[in-house]
């Protein structure tokens, strides 16, 4: 920033004295001033755009330029020999600029396009990552990831932000005893991974200084990368989604690989807790599905018979709603009854 205010005094104050002494006066010397101060502000926006453009494209563009510009000169210096130009002086400096400005610019674009078809002195084009997968703290915390590596239906490289490690860290050493054991479990989970045969673990210490929250900082670098995130975070999975970022969403995958659970199917479940409804008593399976049981609520800490009524599946998860065994049964011996 001082560098760029720098560049923005010498400019203006460039300007104002090129103008200044010409003797145009004071007035007219503001205008130096202005144009010094727009021709910073464009090489200041001249520099972004640089900055995103790799030096391999920028050697290319410039050889290319240097080229084209030879390749002009040499044209121009044969139009000299021909008579009828020659006799024309005034239309001479035009060709000139015409021939310069043509292959100046053929060069600059060609050279920086066909640098990448260029593999000597190591100037070939890098290899991109064909799959930059990046893990998010909820992921790593879940564990789920490290088992579907171990199947071996995804190998290859994962990368893990400085960032994310840092709140994982911040999690383990947390006062909070059940904070602390899933941060700690999210450490055990990488390290589990990073012992496991063809995976590979990249921490990667590019951080977002300006930009608040993993989550965000999380999206910022797959964007940058062209990455995807992996995550099972129900909102990070909406707000990249919006933003153009691709997601795999470990819940999704466990969706779409777990067996069905079709309405009038039975189960034994262990009534956890009290549901949101009157009488509604929640239980879990052994992957944290939810399993709503209607009028099972009396039942809390025991085991009990539901039979499935309706399944509801989400990138959040899958909710199974169900009701008392017996209870159904009477409900379709009723049902029957009033059809007969």
């Amino acid at each position: 920033m001082i560098i760029r205010l720098l560049l923005i005094l010498a400019c203006s104050v460039s300007g104002y004295f090129i103008v200044y002494h010409y003797d145009w006066g004071f007035p007219t010397s503001l205008l130096g001033l202005v144009a010094g101060i727009i021709i910073a502000l464009s090489v200041i926006q001249i520099e972004q755009a640089i900055r995103k453009v790799s030096i391999r494209v920028i050697f290319g563009g410039v050889a290319g330029m240097f080229i084209g510009l030879l390749i002009a000169f040499l044209f121009a210096y044969g139009l000299s020999f021909v008579t009828n130009i020659s006799e024309k002086r005034q239309i001479v400096p035009w060709i000139y600029a015409l021939v310069t400005v043509t292959m100046g610019y053929l060069g600059l674009v060609l050279g920086s396009n066909k640098i990448e078809e260029l593999h000597v002195f190591g100037l070939h084009a890098p290899k991109e990552p064909v799959d930059c997968r990046i893990l998010d703290t909820s992921v790593i915390i879940d564990g789920r990831i490290a088992d579907i590596c171990d199947t071996g239906f995804v190998d290859g490289n994962f990368i893990v932000p400085r960032f994310v490690l840092d709140e994982l860290q911040y999690i383990a050493d947390s006062s909070d005893s059940l904070k602390r054991s899933r941060g700690r479990r999210g450490l055990d989970i990488l390290n589990r991974m990073q012992r496991a045969s063809g995976i590979s673990i990249e921490v990667l210490d590019q951080d977002f200084p300006r930009i608040k929250g993993v989550d965000a900082k999380l999206v910022a670098l797959a964007r940058e990368k062209k990455g995807k995130i992996i995550t099972n975070d129900f909102n990070l999975n909406k707000v990249a989604e919006l933003q153009g970022i691709k997601i795999l969403n470990v819940n999704e995958l466990a969706n779409a690989v777990k067996p069905i659970v079709l309405p009038g199917e039975s189960m034994t479940v262990k009534i956890i807790r009290e549901g949101k409804e009157p009488g509604q008593g929640v239980a879990y399976l052994d992957d944290g599905t939810m399993i709503v049981a209607d009028n099972a609520q009396r039942y809390q800490g025991q085991l009990v018979d539901v039979q499935v009524t309706s399944v509801l599946q989400t990138t959040a998860g899958r909710m199974i709603f169900s009701e008392m065994k017996g209870l159904a049964q009477d409900k379709k011996m009723f049902a029957l009854g009033a059809k007969s």
